[in-house]
């Protein structure tokens, strides 16, 4: 990592087996109920990943590595943003059992600064907080930007 790279790092437990909260990540109807309000998602090594946010905005990039029910990992980038542009910026999620549940960890690097660190870490904390009620069966509601 260069001394000018920039990581956010998440993680919580979820109350579902791995091989459940793993389909949140690749699945795109099981996506859209954590995150966004459509997804694209061809969960391959360089297969399409696209989620489109609340206000119109979108994260695309590929699938680097699918290990189920293990470890995935992606390119992502925002097509509106040209500091964290499509596929400039890589997440891994890591997911390991813990008794009836799941620990997620996500890895979010390669962010240019500062601010795009602490906007994404923002970001990645919320979802995970609503990917916790999903994963676990509930409903979080429909995925609508923060007032």
């Amino acid at each position: 990592m260069s001394q000018h790279e920039q990581v956010v790092e998440v993680e919580t437990r979820i109350d579902a087996p791995p091989d459940v909260v793993f389909e949140y990540f690749t699945d795109s109807k099981k996506y859209v109920r954590w995150m966004g309000v459509g997804a694209e998602l061809d969960p391959r090594p360089d297969g399409r990943y696209s989620v489109n946010a609340p206000g119109g905005h979108t994260a695309s990039g590929q699938y680097l590595l699918v290990d189920p029910p293990r470890r995935v990992r992606f390119t992502f980038g925002w097509e509106d943003n040209p500091d964290v542009p499509p596929g400039s910026t890589t997440v891994e999620v890591t997911l390991v059992p813990d008794g009836d549940g799941t620990i997620v960890r996500l890895r979010h690097s390669g962010l240019p600064n500062d601010h795009e660190r602490e906007m994404h870490g923002h970001g990645w904390r919320r979802y995970l907080d609503r990917l916790t009620v999903a994963g676990a069966g509930g409903n979080p509601g429909r995925d609508e930007i923060p007032s």
